[in-house]
């Protein structure tokens, strides 16, 4: 150790490590060069090395998605760190752990016209858990300094990965000499010889109490015509299976978001798994039953129109389940919130009901959810739309592959025409503040196998695409083109042209081959031989960008005469 600055930065990160930090982003710059040395030099973190401060935050905040625990990214001083604040935003809103160390210029020049020196304390407001001012290093810190530090670096990760996960935000304010040179004055000196944080923190489970068993139960056992809905962002592990049990004991079906580790998984034997909902509920259609109870897990589904269903029938019982005990119900009609654990309750509450094996409301739901899929399976085999490259997608996968999706159209498209389905497949996205913008830089964050992205989201984030090869990652992205946003033609205000078309579509002409040949990915363009084009890259060794051109007006027509062919023959003409 050279001098305070770099004994400060060693401590720190050490203890951080410790905590169980095991991946860091650093984007290059001066004032962060202690913090740099100091991971650099620890041989127990991975390290990934990025050009650009928005991509680098992204790409751990998909890293912290997949593996559901703290990552760290490291910036320098100035508007680095406004590059930040995206994937910040996305990680809170969707309750991901990062650990935001950005680096700073000591108090005397801030406020003082010195270079690339900005107001960095709590800049990024409430959209973080905790944002500590670090202590400046001291020439011969007290022993109180030192375990300041590492506690600090204890708390900081027992709060990103706490009960309501999110984002800790440590600014480090640092004088020169920034890189290891010796200081005489400096103690350098500091021995931590322990294998284990300073201070270990745990949290235990929220066992659901009999009274919370017993309520639900009650509920169940009284009302024979219920909804489970599994929205994005549930528990995996266990839970699936737990919660296809009680749907088994319940005869209740799972309406299952594609984001919600349900709609995809070998724990649907003998379950009735719904993923129809976004054609049967299609402008306002009502089911011909009204449930009696719905319960809810994970965050608000995907689908417009369930969500809109769920809002206007009429319910004396709505229960939401989440052990974070975060509200997500912006109807604002639930009747029972559970903070407890969604995985146990759901087994404690599946023991205590009287099975039914003979549900007519099951049955019917089963029937609905079967006839529709099969009109829609009829339906995709004539002229190809892009609705149809997601199914050929989820088709093709191979079990336990991981598959991002973006905003926007591709993760409605999901939503509607990929059916359930026995194969496990992980599904991610960002659906915490539903952005278009860093979503390559999150799928390559979270080791995705394959990448479903439409035209605007793919320019706003292409210099995410060199961290494919910087960071040794073998991804297909498919490329919906469909030539600007698509998506509002599916609003009001479509019909108001002028100012739609130039200011809402705003269509670019863009070909992105030259793109995908920029940063070593092999490029194909492919229409309805896409099923081909799509295998044969999964069988390569090498990145690949598909490019599917679409017309965004002509799929949306195609899938509107889609969901009219079901149902006119599930409602028997009643739109």
């Amino acid at each position: 150790m050279s001098n305070r600055t770099t004994v400060w930065s060693k401590v720190f990160v050490d203890e951080l490590i410790r905590c169980g930090v095991s991946t860091v982003c650093i984007a290059p710059g001066s004032r962060s060069t202690p913090l740099t040395l100091a991971f650099a030099e620890n041989p127990n973190v991975q390290i990934y090395s990025h050009l650009d401060e928005r991509s680098a935050a992204f790409f751990a905040l998909g890293l912290a998605l997949a593996d559901d625990k703290p990552v760290a990214v490291v910036c320098t001083s100035g508007t680095a760190t406004a590059n930040f604040y995206p994937a910040i935003i996305e990680a809170h809103q969707s309750n991901i752990p990062l650990l935001v160390l950005t680096t700073d210029r000591p108090p005397e020049l801030r406020h003082s016209g010195a270079n690339q020196t900005i107001d960095q304390i709590k800049m990024y407001g409430d959209q973080v858990l905790w944002s500590v001012e670090v202590a400046l290093p001291e020439a011969d810190p007290p022993d109180v300094a030192i375990r300041n530090l590492r506690t600090l670096a204890c708390r900081a990760y027992a709060t990103a990965n706490g009960l309501v996960k999110g984002v800790v935000h440590l600014n480090f304010p640092f004088r020169k000499p920034l890189e290891p040179t010796p200081v005489e004055s400096d103690n350098t000196d500091i021995h931590i010889e322990e294998n284990r944080p300073l201070t270990a923190f745990s949290r235990g489970i929220l066992f659901p109490d009999a009274a919370q068993v017993d309520a639900l139960a009650d509920v169940i056992n009284s009302h024979e015509r219920g909804l489970i809905i599994c929205g994005p962002r549930c528990p995996e592990g266990a839970f699936p299976q737990a919660v296809a049990e009680l749907s088994r004991r319940s005869g209740y079906p799972i309406f299952a978001d594609p984001l919600s580790n349900v709609r995809f998984g070998e724990h649907q034997k003998d379950t009735v798994i719904v993923g129809s909902y976004e054609t049967l509920l299609h402008n306002n259609t009502m089911l011909p039953e009204a449930p009696e109870a719905v319960i809810r897990f994970g965050n608000m589904p995907t689908s417009n129109w369930l969500n809109t269903y769920l809002d206007r029938i009429s319910l004396a019982h709505r229960f939401h389940i989440k052990e974070n005990g975060l509200w997500a119900d912006d109807s604002h009609r639930t009747t029972h919130f559970m903070q407890v654990n969604e995985t146990i309750l759901c087994e404690h509450v599946a023991g205590k009901l009287d099975t039914r094996l003979d549900s007519a409301w099951l049955a019917q739901i089963a029937r609905l959810e079967n006839t529709s899929w099969e009109i829609v399976e009829q339906e995709m085999s004539g002229e190809y739309f892009d609705g149809v490259v997601l199914a050929d997608i989820l088709n093709a996968l191979s079990p336990h592959s991981t598959l991002f999706v973006g905003n926007s159209l591709p993760v409605r498209h999901l939503d509607q025409f990929a059916r359930p389905m026995s194969k496990q497949i992980r599904v991610f996205g960002n659906r915490g503040a539903s952005g278009i913008d860093g979503v390559i830089s999150s799928a390559v964050g979270a080791g995705a196998d394959v990448l479903v992205i439409g035209d605007i989201s793919f320019y706003h984030d292409m210099n995410g695409l060199l961290a494919v090869q910087r960071c040794g990652r073998k991804i297909t992205i498919v490329l919906l083109n469909n030539n600007g946003g698509g998506i509002f033609y599916r609003l009001p205000i479509a019909k108001f042209d002028p100012p739609f078309t130039d200011l809402f579509v705003t269509p670019h002409g863009l070909n992105f081959e030259h793109a995908a040949k920029m940063y070593g990915l092999d490029f194909f363009s492919a229409a309805d031989d896409f099923p081909q084009t799509f295998k044969a890259s999964l069988d390569s060794p090498q990145s690949t960008l598909i490019e599917v051109k679409t017309d965004a007006q002509r799929d949306l027509a195609r899938r509107n005469a889609l969901i009219s062919t079901v149902k006119k023959t599930i409602y028997q003409g009643v739109e």
